[in-house]
């Protein structure tokens, strides 16, 4: 049952967007609940998480190099020149740059287990970047855009370290203490993940309904080609460094799918509203595009015979 509902969840993000548009009143008035259900997705993935996960990292640097190369220089790049190539505004500006110089999302882990990649890397990968991401990403920002807009480190820092390392730390702990309980509810911690997923997405698109149609189809191209930048750009680097398919497969799909509900929690507390846009489309188009991605790379190793990752982070 929790596959078919985690494989169901473009379905879920889209009717969640298209819901919050059509009713912003009663989303926007839960928007209190975007942070607390953050520290959940992050707390849900600590869950998962051993000491075996945090070896992969030691057994594999090479591709967990590669990756964390392209998700803090290419996405934010790529976020910069997209934004101004058309022309976007400060504040919109802002949002992209936070949703590129954010870590990789948790919904990747699942899209990589989809996709038939190496699951172990997504997982090191999503934690690694995390970790990093309590001092990249309000250094990017600042590296970036600090010369023409005020970037609040000291807030950034503190809201990450309370989001996400503390959840993380917690979830960790718990599979420590209780591993074998946890074993047995693990198919349903992704669903729980994407659940809460789905109500930001809805709570932020709600907060901005007002502002979707004058902006929504512009943000929606700069979101749409960052998005293709971090796959395109993380499988064909990884093949050109030398790693195989199923782990190009992991990290184009981490680099390409960011952590957008942290670039929307950071965005709305720091930034006026209008920066939290490029971070709620990215919520829905990026699980679109892996979901798509990840159903064709499917379809292409049935018909060639290439062997599959079945083990679920």
């Amino acid at each position: 049952m929790f596959e078919t509902i985690n494989r169901l969840f473009p379905l879920w993000a889209i009717a969640a967007a298209v819901l919050a548009a059509l009713m912003p009143e009663a989303f926007s008035a839960l928007s209190h609940l975007i942070q607390p259900l953050l520290a959940l997705i992050m707390f849900t993935m600590g869950l998962t998480l051993s000491r075996h996960d945090f070896a992969a990292v030691a057994r594999s640097p090479k591709a967990v190099l590669i990756g964390l190369v392209l998700q803090f220089a290419l996405m934010p790049a790529a976020a910069f020149v997209i934004s101004h190539l058309l022309g976007l505004s400060s504040a919109l500006t802002v949002g992209m740059m936070l949703v590129g110089a954010t870590a990789g999302g948790t919904a990747s882990n699942v899209m990589t287990w989809l996709a038939g990649g190496n699951v172990a890397l997504s997982v090191s990968m999503t934690l690694v970047s995390t970790l990093l991401s309590v001092a990249m990403t309000p250094l990017l920002v600042w590296a970036w855009l600090g010369t023409s807009i005020e970037i609040p480190v000291v807030g950034m820092l503190w809201s990450i370290a309370r989001l996400v390392i503390a959840p993380i730390a917690l979830g960790s702990l718990c599979h420590h203490c209780f591993a074998g309980t946890i074993r047995r509810i693990e198919p349903a911690l992704a669903s729980v993940a994407m659940a809460a997923i789905v109500v930001i997405i809805a709570i932020v698109v709600a907060l901005n309904a007002d502002r979707l149609t004058s902006l929504g189809p512009l943000v929606a191209l700069a979101v749409m080609l960052h998005n293709a930048c971090g796959l395109a750009g993380g499988f064909w680097v990884a093949r050109l460094f030398g790693l195989d398919e199923r782990d190009s497969r992991a990290v184009s799909i981490e680099v390409g799918m960011q952590n957008s509900g942290l670039a929307v929690s950071l965005a709305t507390t720091f930034f006026p509203a209008a920066a939290a846009l490029p971070g709620a489309l990215f919520s829905v188009w990026h699980n679109i595009s892996g979901s798509l991605l990840a159903a064709w790379w499917k379809r292409r190793a049935a018909h060639t015979g290439t062997r599959e990752n079945v083990t679920a982070s």
